[in-house]
């Protein structure tokens, strides 16, 4: 694996490592997520696919003959951000769904990144984005980072874009970060930036964003469609869990301890630990 330049995203003490969703049409959206976005098949089984870049594992897919289409309305996932290593790739992957006519939902400039918008054919949210030098970023004396939300110049990032053609996407590329849908914001900010030791780092009407180390989030929850929402239950397609992944063991140590003092049940396995979220979402910490 060659080295590529790491973003700045993944050099924190926590990031998103991998996510998992269930669908009920495995075959077409495992399709969708290779053509689209470009992903690689990196494990295949009956039940499921596991889509990563270069060897890295960042989406797993599997379906259940049992699963219930998640309502609108419920806690679960908002979108799955794909960062990109750079704006030349964002670009470049531009090119390629302009070329196949890949229907967007929207495009926008947040002053700390630039994203593109889309969903996959289950309704399940998908962000596309690069970010830009951190010495551009607007910190505030609390420790917030200035974010808003403009209309992306779509046409100029299309201009700027190489002139070779598309080969997937690029190694570098991960899951920056992870959007969720919860039932209420300051339950979320108990959980993600209490326990877990990410912190606000900018908040929008009903809506909060969490980061480790000063990027500006790795995990973001709001309640814009699903206010109220209670723990998913049952087999629902959607977000079955996802990884935080620890870059330093005692942020870990810490989360650990927390989630101890609060008495949420915390399961040791090979791989790390698991829980779950306050809305029914798994999650797995690993050092």
């Amino acid at each position: 694996m060659t080295m590529t330049h790491q973003s700045f995203a993944l050099t924190r003490p926590v990031h998103v490592g991998q996510s998992h969703l269930v669908v009920r049409d495995l075959e077409m959206v495992a399709a969708f997520y290779q053509t689209v976005l470009g992903l690689q098949v990196i494990e295949k089984s009956a039940s499921g696919v596991v889509l990563g870049v270069h060897g890295l594992p960042l989406l797993t897919l599997t379906t259940r003959s049992d699963a219930a289409k998640a309502p609108r309305t419920a806690a679960g996932l908002f979108h799955t951000a794909f960062l990109m290593p750079d704006r030349a790739a964002l670009a470049h992957w531009i090119t390629h769904v302009a070329h196949n006519n890949v229907p967007l939902d929207g495009a926008s400039d947040h002053l700390v990144s630039e994203a593109i918008y889309l969903s996959d054919p289950e309704g399940n949210g998908i962000e596309v984005y690069a970010d830009r030098p951190v010495e551009d970023w607007t910190f505030h004396a609390d420790g917030t980072v200035e974010m808003a939300t403009h209309r992306l110049d779509l046409q100029a990032l299309y201009d700027s874009a190489p002139k070779t053609a598309w080969q997937g996407m690029q190694a570098g590329t991960a899951i920056g970060h992870l959007h969720l849908q919860v039932g209420n914001i300051p339950e979320a900010d108990a959980f993600y930036d209490g326990v877990l030791g990410l912190k606000k780092m900018a908040t929008y009407p009903g809506a909060s964003f969490f980061g480790a180390g000063t990027y500006h989030h790795h995990i973001a929850a709001n309640i814009w469609n699903s206010r109220g929402a209670t723990a998913r239950s049952g087999a629902m397609t959607g977000l079955a869990d996802y990884t935080l992944r620890f870059n330093e063991p005692p942020a870990l140590e810490k989360a650990l301890a927390a989630l101890e003092a609060l008495e949420i049940p915390v399961t040791r396995t090979a791989e790390g630990y698991t829980l779950q979220d306050p809305w029914g979402m798994g999650l797995k910490l690993v050092a």
